[in-house]
């Protein structure tokens, strides 16, 4: 049976990615609002760690994975490496002697454990002993209890965490309360919509992304800007020799590598490269996110019983963030982009026929199935297809970082 997974990066206080936290989002059959808490966590794991393998997934970094009370008394964490998950126990469970054992047992062999929407109680005091991670929800907690929580907190050995952190505001008063750690998309948002002055070498990459983003651009000229710039070269070979290709043979020269990867894919990696030094002062993971972004509008487009153009699918979910990179007003960068009109109007107003693209792109980051399968049927895919897709897209993001 096909079903949805996602992943929500967690950050540290200096805005780098920490772990992801996986997510499941429901089946071709059933969405998510039917399933209970045992089936979604059994699930999840099967795919994660059983079929696709957790580095396609999360690359290096731990995953926190919600468990029920039932699957932490039949110890199903212990079956999955330690330094691969974060145990996140979730609120409803109840601190019952059998559960306080069997988690005795994981943090014994060296599990992590973190508690999940977090509201203090004295008889979760046994968990709060074991667990290194506290969850609590920064929107719905107020501010008060907040301070009272953490008063209670203080004699414990524990790191906090933030979650729906949705400013750069909360992101901040986080920080001074004492968190360390972030969820939320407080980053997918401009910190200050300002007419930014670039430096020189900024202006530089800027007209460089301005040209290859030309559907006139030919290979030469995409030759020229590589053997200027090292770093471009350095990056375009290691990411030819990635596990994303397979490839027996290492390629060892640029001129071997523009060959291999031919105009279309050439242009996406001077592309990633150039915006990832346009946002070298912005979290890793957004660029990360614009990539993912960018594959999975591409092969939705693809895999569309309508007619998209692809290439504009991929430049759009790679530009969807580009105004949060830029501290700039996405109007204003879009005038100086050569895209098309619809790729254009879909970015600065969210109309017109690609608009629907970034709308699945935040309805599947989410959670939001309800939308997710009207949005799917109004583009023509089959929701069936959409896990493979997702997970190529994850594929094809990690093998450029």
């Amino acid at each position: 049976m096909d079903f949805f997974i996602a992943r929500q990066p967690i950050f540290n206080a200096h805005r780098k990615l920490y772990a992801y936290e996986l997510l499941y989002r429901g089946t071709q059959d059933a969405t998510i609002e039917n399933i209970n808490g045992e089936r979604a966590t059994s699930s999840l794991i099967s795919s994660a760690f059983l079929t696709e393998g957790l580095e396609v997934i999360s690359g290096t970094r731990p995953c926190f994975i919600n468990f029920t009370e039932d699957l932490l008394l039949k110890k199903i964490p212990l079956s999955i490496p330690k330094n691969k998950i974060v145990v996140e126990i979730l609120e409803d469970v109840r601190p019952t002697k059998e559960i306080v054992e069997a988690c005795k047992q994981l943090v014994n062999q060296g599990y992590t454990l973190a508690l999940d929407d977090f509201v203090y109680h004295k008889s979760l005091e046994p968990l709060i002993e074991l667990a290194e991670i506290i969850k609590i929800d920064f929107r719905l907690t107020p501010v008060d209890t907040i301070h009272k929580t953490l008063y209670r907190l203080r004699r414990f050995n524990l790191k906090l965490l933030a979650e729906k952190v949705e400013t750069i505001e909360e992101f901040s008063h986080a920080i001074k309360l004492g968190f360390t750690y972030f969820q939320g998309y407080f980053f997918s948002r401009p910190e200050n919509i300002r007419i930014k002055e670039l430096t020189a070498a900024k202006i530089n990459m800027f007209r460089l992304l301005a040209e290859v983003s030309l559907k006139s651009t030919t290979l030469e000229k995409l030759h020229k800007i590589i053997s200027v710039d090292i770093s471009i070269s350095y990056k375009l070979l290691r990411f030819l020799n990635s596990a994303y290709f397979y490839r027996l043979e290492k390629v060892k020269t640029v001129k071997h590598a523009i060959a291999y990867l031919g105009e279309r894919e050439l242009r996406r990696f001077i592309l990633l490269v150039l915006i990832s030094e346009l946002s070298s002062d912005k979290p890793d993971e957004l660029v990360r996110m614009a990539l993912v972004r960018a594959k999975f509008c591409e092969l939705l487009g693809e895999a569309s019983s309508f007619s998209y153009d692809s290439s504009e699918l991929f430049l759009l979910g790679m530009f969807s963030f580009i105004d949060v990179m830029l501290d700039s007003p996405m109007t204003q960068i879009m005038e100086k982009l050569p895209v098309s009109p619809l790729v254009k109007s879909a970015l600065n107003d969210q109309s017109g026929d690609y608009a629907v693209f970034l709308d699945i792109m935040r309805f599947y980051e989410r959670k939001q199935i309800l939308q997710l399968d009207m949005a799917f049927r109004e583009i023509g895919v089959d929701d069936s297809q959409v896990p493979e897709l997702y997970l190529k897209s994850l594929k094809y993001a990690n093998g450029l970082f």
